[in-house]
């Protein structure tokens, strides 16, 4: 689909506003610049704004003729934690604060969106533009779905659009069922009775129940969760003893990790089975155990009808190159507490090469200016097809 002038027209304003985001990045629910920016921009388009769900939040309404439809689109803005090791003109400018994912531009996608249809004004309904803070572990959808979101801005449905690399910048993937894993956390305490290392027999080792529990727990994924269903249980941090004395058992262990699934019933399974596996561990060495399992995120399944619609659109601007067979991921997205809420549909926006293996996440990672056409056509185009007028 030939891109419309009015977009095409956005293009340098939306690189500079990319670039300016990306130099600028700020961390999840402290997006004051970022959502004062996005809120200034949709007043001057016309647009009704509300700031301030989920803290820093931003929502914006355009309502053109009688149509009774009204969709959600939703971009993020925070960045991380990190810093940003590649040399560019627009580098961060905040030490240890870097967009590393994307979200840079994925607020500028949607912000030339609501410019260009403010301005076309070719649909009949209601869109609500949503913009959402600290996506990356902080819990911005659901802290903007407590305050309100869909009981002030209902939606018949809401879409989520993430980079990709990997695919090209005109092309774009959309499937329906699973798209992201459920993020979740756990923490298993090993509370044994320290004493020396000579002396083990006077004590009782947590260290060692700490070995025996991590070398069995993978077989929580190989050999309890049904193979054809898709799991990851890892175990990311161990705190126990000090290298400064090598020669002291220490009383506890502590262990933390991360635990992924598609299902809610796998996820009811990773929940119980590692707690019987510490726990067993722990009867087994006579130590004590305390377990936590923190449900951070569920995962991400797209409605069937919502994906068809999403797409129509993607294929009216990328045509035959749309990818309907694309992986799931087992990262995590909180969009998904908005698919729980309406009808939801998440896709994916070619990002180009990795270049230099610059993938999400890291240090080395770039938002491609080159995907932004597309990216605004895609959310065009849903937006006219959804509320045709």
């Amino acid at each position: 689909m030939p891109l419309p002038d009015l977009i095409q027209a956005d293009l340098p304003f939306l690189r500079s506003l990319r670039q300016d985001l990306h130099a600028h990045p700020e961390l999840g629910f402290e997006e004051e610049r970022t959502s004062g920016i996005v809120a200034s921009l949709l007043e001057e388009a016309g647009l009704s704004v509300q700031r301030g769900l989920g803290e820093t939040g931003v929502v914006g309404t355009l309502k053109v003729g009688s149509g009774t439809r009204t969709i959600g689109l939703r971009a993020d803005m925070d960045a991380l934690a990190m810093p940003e090791q590649a040399e560019r003109p627009y580098k961060s400018k905040f030490a240890g604060k870097m967009h590393a994912c994307g979200h840079d531009g994925h607020t500028t996608l949607l912000l030339g969106a609501a410019r260009h249809l403010a301005r076309s004004r070719n649909f009949s309904g209601t869109v609500h533009f949503i913009f959402q803070p600290a996506e990356e572990g902080r819990g911005g959808a659901k802290r903007m779905v407590e305050d309100g979101l869909f009981d002030l801005f209902p939606c018949d449905a809401v879409y989520g659009l993430h980079n990709m690399p990997g695919l090209a910048i005109d092309e774009m993937a959309v499937t329906v069922g699973p798209q992201l894993a459920s993020s979740d956390t756990w923490f298993v305490t090993f509370k044994g009775i320290g004493t020396h290392g000579a002396k083990p027999h006077l004590g009782k080792d947590p260290i060692t129940a700490s070995g025996y529990f991590l070398s069995a727990l993978q077989t929580i994924v190989g050999r309890v969760i049904n193979p054809l269903q898709p799991a990851v249980v890892s175990a990311c941090s161990i705190q126990a003893g000090d290298p400064r004395a090598l020669n002291v058992i220490p009383d506890v262990v502590e262990i933390g990790g991360t635990a992924r699934a598609y299902s809610a019933h796998v996820r009811d399974q990773l929940e119980a089975e590692i707690e019987r596996l510490a726990r067993g561990v722990a009867a087994m060495f006579g130590i004590e155990v305390s377990y936590e399992f923190r449900r951070r995120i569920p995962p991400v399944v797209n409605d069937a009808d919502a994906t068809a619609r999403a797409l129509k659109a993607a294929q009216a601007v990328c045509g035959s190159k749309v990818v309907t067979d694309f992986e799931p991921s087992t990262a995590g997205d909180d969009f998904a507490f908005f698919g729980e809420a309406a009808p939801g549909a998440y896709v994916w926006l070619g990002n180009g090469p990795a270049v230099d293996g610059a993938l999400h996440h890291n240090t080395a990672y770039d938002f491609n200016d080159n995907a932004i056409p597309t990216g605004v056509a895609f959310w065009v185009a849903l937006v006219e097809q959804e509320l045709s007028a």
